[in-house]
């Protein structure tokens, strides 16, 4: 999948050093999302990945680098204020809100925006348009829904913010292999028809390449490879590391 004439990136993270103590977790990390682009950040366990992540939200604070959204540095902001700016995230493992409803997850996904509550109903029905599935249930317990219905309620909550970019931690763990496909389908829909760019943390390179335009390989920190997801795919190194196929 070619990458979308994006100009200028969307979120630039350059040289970015993160430590945890005495760990050096993430060194002189650089990579940049486009505006419309589904970016793929690939890595195994304590990699770094979930780090990075945190690192845009604000709930980590680097020790060196620097890091913009839209032209403007974010690093001094609080999350909600990145939150307000244009980033949402879906967590890892959904963590959706078990004892609220549907309806009342949704909302709590506009918590930053100071709109009417005409309007928050307005955006409640958009994702009730987008995932049907949800407007059947909006009274039930999110604590009571299958894993892919707490993926579709989690990517919904995101949207309520009114993104332009949504992170997304792990999208497709623990889920069933039919499941995933219809995650990473809602993901590509998310994108083409909404225009959010999309940068997604995964283990599975398989499925975070099937659907993005380009990828970075982090490896205990440091950025390794990068490149648009059908050259990492057909990279051996990459193949051997996390598709379990030899270059031969």
């Amino acid at each position: 999948m070619s990458a979308p004439e994006t100009g200028a990136p969307l979120l630039s993270v350059r040289d970015v050093d993160v430590y945890y103590g005495e760990f050096h977790a993430l060194q002189s990390v650089s990579y940049t999302i486009g505006r419309g682009e589904i970016v793929s950040l690939l890595g195994g366990n304590a990699s770094g990945k979930s780090t990075t992540m945190k690192t845009i939200l604000r709930l980590v604070t680097p020790r060196a680098g620097e890091i913009e959204f839209d032209g403007r540095s974010i690093l001094r902001d609080s999350t909600a204020q990145v939150v307000r700016s244009g980033i949402a995230s879906v967590p890892e493992a959904r963590r959706v809100f078990p004892e609220m409803t549907i309806e009342e997850n949704l909302l709590v996904g506009a918590y930053t925006r100071r709109v009417s509550t005409a309007r928050l109903r307005e955006d409640v029905q958009t994702q009730y348009e987008m995932f049907p599935r949800l407007a059947e249930r909006r009274r039930q317990q999110a604590g009571t829904l299958s894993g892919g219905e707490q993926q579709m309620l989690a990517f919904a909550r995101a949207l309520m913010s009114r993104p332009r970019l949504i992170c997304m931690d792990e999208p497709t763990m623990g889920l069933a292999p039919i499941i995933v496909d219809q995650v990473l389908e809602t993901i590509q829909r998310i994108n083409a028809e909404l225009g959010v760019a999309v940068f997604i943390v995964e283990q599975s390179a398989e499925l975070a390449l099937s659907i993005a335009h380009r990828g970075y390989v982090l490896v205990n920190g440091v950025v390794r490879l990068e490149g648009s997801a059908a050259q990492l795919l057909a990279n051996p190194d990459i193949r051997e590391a996390y598709l379990g196929q030899s270059a031969a």
